[in-house]
């Protein structure tokens, strides 16, 4: 398996190797022994899936402690624009952020600790996406930025994007303040 870590820190892609031939392919799709080796941990306790067309995007979320979660997504079927913004304000990388393209054909996924904000666009029809999530989703902890803030600058490469009612009411990073240290 292939590991990359990213600029920010904590942020870990994951490539496996695939082994295909006239039958399909197969690929291990999580090892905890991989995962904790590369730094990412965590407790999986809940997967969730979504499936978007093209030009889907959702996001930016994060859940505040005690109920914050890191995630390991992956795209079984189609391409995303996966993106990460650093919310620790103790960090030196805080309000900035990465953008991933998570491809079922590399089969790449994302490892994104607690303390960021996490989204992503669909860049095929049918796209089907995967998460393991370390907390269980709360409602009363959940949270959000606007996915066009000007201040975070993030060029996902479309000016309108299907975006939900909810996502587009998300507040602003200027004046945040954030729940991580």
């Amino acid at each position: 398996m292939e590991i990359k870590h990213h600029a920010l820190a904590g942020v870990i892609e994951f490539t496996p190797r695939v082994f295909g031939d006239a039958r399909g392919a197969f690929f291990e799709s999580f090892s905890a022994r991989i995962m904790q080796e590369a730094g990412a941990v965590g407790e999986w306790v809940q997967d969730n899936q979504s499936s978007s067309g093209v030009g889907v995007l959702r996001g930016l979320h994060f859940q505040r402690p005690p109920y914050s979660q890191a995630k390991l997504v992956r795209v079984a079927t189609g391409r995303v624009l996966d993106v990460v913004v650093d919310l620790r304000r103790s960090s030196p990388t805080y309000g900035q952020h990465v953008k991933v393209e998570l491809d079922s054909r590399r089969c790449n996924m994302l490892y994104v600790p607690t303390g960021f904000a996490h989204g992503f666009m669909a860049l095929e029809e049918n796209t089907l996406f995967l998460y393991k999530c370390t907390d269980y989703y709360t409602p009363s902890s959940e949270g959000g930025l606007l996915w066009n803030d000007p201040t975070l600058a993030i060029d996902w490469g479309i000016e309108a994007p299907l975006v939900s009612d909810k996502d587009r009411m998300l507040p602003a990073f200027a004046g945040f303040d954030t729940p991580f240290a």
